[in-house]
């Protein structure tokens, strides 16, 4: 620790704030274009399936890119790291993505995004109850996101907000808990022992999500007709799977290295404005005037997140050199117990 109590290698993981937020801006579009991509495959293949073969694959061909440029140390790790690795892909892929797929049944795409604006209500609650002291902007930001959210819900459904399956009142409620499983994933990732290079987190948490998905959906007796599923849901897949899995997980991940947990949760806030308007321009979805109003307190809500994470605290006063006992002072300019 320096004299005023800050961490240098903290200090060097911000080094760069450009390229976070330039990667934060990655996530924001492909994680976002994700929800009209899974109603264009689960038209076709079982939700669960969708994840599974879509992490699957994402995560094979991520493991095989980092052994053919880092060579096979990258995948070194210990046992604590390969259990961090493990209860994350478990609780981002296999729970938040598999139950934001499965809920797609019987919810929109857009209005599935919008759902999954409770993720940094999670957060900060779980920050709070950690011993962190989320500002209080924070806090404001996220109940106003939260009143969004019931505006939205209250909204009800409108002719062109259903599922591929028609609407069912559960249908909201399994995307809500899908985002429950994201916040406490998106959290342990920054509390818990990680490989050192990011992608290894990555190719791991992937391909561990997509075997539990798919072992649940044949476990249950789900199926796919390979050769029924029509072009349009095989590029969708495809896509998912090398350009928004590889990518938007490895951009999630070095955000996580370079931003408040909180700052990188926004991506919840942002994905739905593109998956509500890549909805009504290619699936043809529409919305309720009270679903607009509680998509619109939505976005809001992030730019108080936002801005609210971006001010940077004010430093501690320095030590008054006169004044500090030094048999109480360590050589850092902290004091002792």
């Amino acid at each position: 620790m320096s004299a005023l109590g800050v961490d240098p290698a903290a200090a060097a993981r911000t080094g760069r704030p450009g390229a976070a937020w330039a990667a934060l801006a990655v996530v924001y579009v492909l994680w976002g274009s994700t929800y009209l991509g899974n109603k264009l495959v689960i038209v076709a293949v079982p939700p669960l399936l969708t994840g599974g073969f879509r992490f699957v694959v994402g995560g094979v061909a991520m493991s095989l890119l980092l052994l053919a440029v880092r060579g096979p140390s990258v995948f070194r790790m210990s046992r604590r790291q390969f259990a961090t690795c493990a209860l994350t892909g478990l609780l981002l892929p296999a729970w938040g993505n598999g139950l934001v797929t499965l809920g797609q049944e019987n919810v929109s795409s857009g209005v599935a995004a919008l759902l999954i604006a409770s993720v940094p209500l999670w957060i900060v609650l779980l920050r709070a109850l950690t011993g962190d002291r989320p500002r209080p902007a924070t806090f404001i930001g996220v109940a106003i996101g939260i009143a969004g959210l019931a505006v939205l819900l209250l909204g009800g459904t409108s002719g062109g907000s259903g599922g591929v399956s028609g609407n069912a009142w559960w249908g909201p409620w399994i995307v809500l808990l899908a985002g429950l499983g994201w916040a406490v994933g998106t959290f342990s990732s920054t509390k818990l022992p990680t490989p050192a290079n990011p992608l290894t987190l990555v190719a791991v948490q992937m391909t561990v999500g997509g075997v539990i998905l798919l072992a649940v959906g044949f476990g249950k007796g789900d199926r796919v007709d390979f050769g029924s599923v029509p072009a349009v849901s095989w590029w969708a897949w495809v896509y998912m799977a090398l350009v928004a899995s590889c990518c938007g997980f490895s951009a999630f991940a070095y955000t996580l290295d370079r931003l408040p947990v909180s700052t990188v949760a926004t991506y919840a806030y942002v994905n739905p404005v593109i998956a509500v308007l890549l909805g009504v321009l290619v699936a043809g979805e529409r919305f309720s005037p009270v679903q607009i109003v509680g998509g619109l307190i939505v976005v809001v809500a992030v730019v108080l997140v936002v801005a609210a994470e971006r001010r940077p605290p004010a430093p501690e006063p320095a030590p008054d050199p006169g004044g500090a006992d030094p048999e109480l002072s360590g050589r850092d300019g902290t004091m002792r117990a």
